[in-house]
């Protein structure tokens, strides 16, 4: 049994490494301001006895006793990310700053959740760890992008100048149940517009393309570069190579849920990535892991979910 400490642990992938790290023996210590994370994501394990919840912002320091750390914690979606931009870059690099500063004292191997966003919008396709990325570091998207970039920096130091044990994934779009209703993410912004029969909105020709990997096949990438040995730091990307124009992807919800919505078409955000493949050969070498969950099947597992959620919603 080991004492994990995660936070964002009440958000969409915290809950689900909550849970399984539980299911696994372990105590988890699930940390969380509750800007994004919602505490319907992680109701069902307050009974569980070796689980605890904790209210807190990592831009300030927490003193605990944990032997892993999984560093979670910022807003993932633009619409969030965006409405405060200053408190993004907070939580990624004075957060990532704490987290490691309580490994270190602690000795706790440190996880920390990176993002394809590094990759910026690539001229590399498909993207590899070695590709250092094409980022705006002024546009309205940095806060995201640059916090993240700076918080992989820190990880990287605070390794070859203090020994510690760290890990580092990229995160590819990932999808899946206690996604929230605004999460605004193409993926669930997509299937709540499908299920109300609203017209989904295309950014530009709906050309763009991204891969998209199923939260089960996520948090399991999560545990194998974890539970790697310490030679293995990364980063490495956790993704589904699959690649899929976004056209496809809305075209393939409206398949699955039989929704009359129709398509319309808005001018695409300012940096938005034309282009977002994960090239997984690291991840299949050194954690002999790989996605296994095709997105038809993926969106098939995940539209129940949201069916339930807007009834409650409605209901209430």
């Amino acid at each position: 049994m080991k004492r994990v400490l995660v936070t964002g642990g009440s958000g969409f992938l915290g809950s689900h490494l909550c849970e399984r790290l539980l299911d696994a023996g372990n105590e988890v210590l699930c940390v969380d301001n509750f800007f994004t994370g919602r505490r319907a994501n992680i109701h069902a394990l307050l009974d569980r006895k070796n689980f605890e919840l904790m209210r807190h912002d990592v831009t300030f320091p927490l003193y605990v006793e944990v032997d892993e750390i999984y560093n979670l914690a910022c807003p993932a979606s633009p619409i969030h990310y965006q409405f405060d931009p200053v408190q993004t870059t907070k939580t990624s690099v004075i957060g990532a700053i704490n987290m490691l500063g309580l490994a270190r004292r602690t000795k706790a191997k440190i996880f920390q959740a990176s993002t394809s966003e590094v990759y910026g919008d690539p001229e590399v396709h498909p993207q590899v760890e070695g590709y250092w990325g094409r980022v705006n570091p002024i546009g309205i998207r940095s806060c995201y992008d640059e916090g993240k970039r700076c918080a992989e920096t820190l990880f990287m130091d605070y390794h070859r100048q203090h020994h510690m044990k760290v890990k580092i994934a990229r995160i590819f779009n990932t999808y899946g149940p206690k996604m929230a209703l605004d999460d605004g993410r193409v993926v669930s912004n997509f299937i709540v517009q499908a299920l109300r029969n609203e017209p989904i909105t295309i950014y530009g020709e709906g050309l763009q393309t991204r891969s998209f990997c199923h939260v089960d096949d996520l948090i399991s990438g999560f545990l194998a570069l974890m539970g790697s040995g310490d030679d293995v730091i990364g980063p490495v990307n956790l993704g589904n190579p699959g690649e899929f124009t976004i056209l496809e992807l809305a075209e393939t919800i409206i398949a699955l849920t039989g929704s009359r919505s129709a398509l319309i078409r808005r001018p695409l955000p300012q940096d938005d990535p034309t282009q977002r493949q994960p090239d997984i050969t690291l991840a299949r070498d050194l954690l002999d892991w790989q996605p296994e969950i095709a997105l038809e099947e993926g969106l098939t597992l995940t539209i129940p979910y949201f069916e339930q959620m807007l009834t409650e919603a409605m209901a209430s």
